[in-house]
């Protein structure tokens, strides 16, 4: 089994920035596909970015698209999220997930690993 835990959530200002982290442990293998998903109070969880270790190819969300990067770290088993002009709606529970199955990884059916969790909040 990989353990994933997610950081770097917290309180932000509408326009402001904060840097999500992911870091796997366990059963880790040399690939994976690693990604971001996020659950506003009422709402389903919805795709927010994807990486791919295995072609170096990302994927984001049209609502992030501009504003948030993805990015792995050099031993590929953490990863980033650089969420930047942040807005309202950006409020939600932010989750990292893994699989080491090739994939896109734009749906939550695609990853049998996640983490707990990180609150991100943005204040108008």
């Amino acid at each position: 089994q990989v353990q994933l835990v997610e950081s770097g959530g917290g309180l932000v200002q509408a326009g402001g920035s904060l840097r999500l982290s992911c870091a796997a442990s366990g059963r880790t293998g040399n690939k994976y596909v690693m990604g971001w998903f996020r659950q506003a109070p009422g709402k389903e969880r919805e795709f927010v970015a994807s990486i791919s270790w295995f072609n170096d190819m990302t994927y984001y969300s049209d609502s992030v698209k501009g504003r948030f990067v993805i990015s792995a770290g050099n031993a590929k088993n953490t990863m980033f999220l650089q969420m930047n002009s942040l807005k309202r709606e950006d409020t939600a529970v932010y989750y990292c997930a893994a699989d080491r199955r090739y994939s896109t990884g734009v749906s939550a059916a695609q990853y049998n690993y996640w983490g707990q969790g990180t609150q991100v909040t943005v204040s108008s």
